[in-house]
């Protein structure tokens, strides 16, 4: 069925239960949310979005976003949500290749071609809002199979080419089901949404869960420390990526009774060191439970709610999700050693829109999707991640794939070639450095200038230097790994120096 079928139930159920508890703003119980949905849908109805149409959306993290994705479940159209940090030439790519019936973004300065565009600004007018104020109420949600599409998710690829993943509402609703089975979703959560929501992490696993269960959440616009502190007294369950946790670690007042009122936090979107995971049970007593999953997938794999939760692993596949260690022709290896991460099940994607070539080569005979990681299961069944293929650098648990960064920075005049790697930071678990090879009178400051406008800011590196030569193998590639190496600590003092 549609999932937002399943959404409602919960919402009339829970009726005038508090659904989002905004800080700044008045809360909003579900009943006022499922209103605010009909009326919304009657808005894109207005606009002439129709059943598989797409929605392209770069709004900031209001309540009024959350019902604009939540509409577009309940009409049959299908969300795009796009980072709000992409620049103009960046979303231009998106709405070329969506070719969306509506482009929602937080202002109209952005040049749609002859997309129509509505806006939401972070106050919750625009003329989105505006519209749904005056639009009837739908109280109809349209049909739609599991195999239907809900969901497109931008995914970057190593060409630089962004990539469409198609996820259905089958898709969203067997992970959410999952998922609240799995870490014992209990009537009387609160759960504190620090997330964006462009992002699978904060849209789908975050919102998903209490919206199954008709449950409150704390509903912040962005992670600020302090904010987050303070809300946690009414909090159960955080879910963050592992910045969340260092940036509390390093308040001096975060510690045990900060949290006693919290039964639960999640980490996802990034690898979670081994140290913060130590300091933070030693300091508040809990262990922070880590999950995989990724934008094609969902969810594919947790840590336990009960039994051990172990560092550097993300636990066990999730219930009714097949996942195996496999060698580059997609032979299952022997448990301990290290291969290809492969994943099978109701929550893995239909493929990337308008790619069939690249979706077949992603796909086994036997249905099996190749994510690209590296890891190795336990005889437990347990799995570590143990590296990521094609140099993927995630910083702060966004996805940074250097071919793209790379692409602009050889672009720039005096630039001769440049090798853009992860090293490891403190607060973003991984920062981004650029290593280049420039003509004389060549000045490193005019990296920052140059991307500034073309690259979103989370993609731009922290720091670039300049070599006289790229070491490469006797094929002549890269060898990102040599650089990796020799700049490993360049990021070391970089939270204390504010970077």
């Amino acid at each position: 069925m549609n999932l937002y079928q399943r959404f409602e139930t919960a919402f009339r159920k829970a009726g005038q239960g508090a659904a989002l508890l905004c800080p700044e703003n008045d809360d909003i119980t579900y009943a006022q949310l499922d209103a605010a949905v009909q009326r919304m849908a009657g808005a894109l109805l207005a606009r002439g979005v129709g059943v598989g149409d797409r929605v392209l959306v770069q709004a900031p993290k209001t309540p009024q976003t959350v019902a604009l994705y939540l509409a577009c479940l309940k009409i049959g159209a299908v969300y795009a949500p796009i980072n709000t940090a992409y620049t103009a030439p960046e979303v231009a790519y998106f709405l070329a290749d969506a070719e969306p019936a509506l482009f929602v973004a937080s202002d109209d300065s952005q040049d749609a071609g002859e997309v129509p565009v509505e806006t939401l600004d972070a106050a919750g007018g625009g003329s989105l809002a505006e519209l749904a104020a005056v639009s009837s109420l739908v109280e109809a949600t349209t049909p739609r199979d599991d195999g239907d599409l809900a969901a497109l998710i931008y995914t970057s690829g190593t060409t630089g080419r962004a990539k469409g993943a198609m996820l259905s509402h089958g898709n969203l609703a067997s992970n959410a089901a999952t998922l609240c089975d799995f870490w014992g979703w209990r009537g009387d959560d609160v759960l504190l949404h620090a997330l964006p929501i462009f992002h699978v992490h904060g849209l789908f696993v975050a919102l998903h869960c209490a919206f199954l269960t008709g449950t409150p959440m704390i509903f912040l616009p962005n992670f600020d420390v302090r904010a987050v502190l303070r809300e946690l007294a009414r909090a159960t369950v955080l879910m963050g990526v592992p910045t969340f946790y260092t940036r509390l670690l390093a308040q001096p007042d975060f510690d045990a009774s900060a949290c006693a009122a919290m039964r639960l936090f999640i980490s996802g979107s990034a690898p979670l060191a081994a140290q913060t995971f130590a300091e933070f049970e030693e300091r508040t007593g809990q262990r922070i439970l880590e999950r995989y999953g990724m934008s094609e997938t969902a969810m594919i794999a947790s840590n336990p709610l009960h039994g051990e939760r172990v560092a550097n692993t993300v636990g066990f596949a999730l219930p009714e999700v097949d996942v195996r260690i496999a060698d580059a022709d997609g032979r299952p290896l022997p448990q301990g050693q290290v291969g290809g991460i492969e994943v099978r099940g109701p929550n893995v994607f239909a493929g990337y829109w308008r790619m069939p070539e690249k979706t077949a080569a992603e796909f086994r005979a036997d249905g099996f999707f190749v994510t690209g990681d590296l890891g190795e299961m336990d005889a437990d069944g347990r799995l570590a991640i143990v590296g990521r293929s094609k140099d993927l650098v995630i910083s702060g648990g966004y996805n940074v794939y250097p071919k793209e960064v790379e692409a602009l920075l050889d672009a720039m005049p005096g630039v001769v070639e440049s090798a853009v790697i992860g090293v490891p930071h403190a607060d973003f678990g991984e920062a981004v450095v650029a290593v280049v090879v420039a003509e004389d009178g060549f000045e490193v400051p005019q990296v920052d200038a140059f991307l500034k406008g073309r690259l979103a800011r989370y993609k731009q590196p922290k720091r670039t230097v300049r070599v006289a030569e790229l070491p490469r193998n006797a094929m002549g590639k890269v060898q990102k790994q040599a650089l990796r190496e020799q700049f490993r600590d360049i990021m070391a003092n970089s939270v204390a120096k504010g970077e």
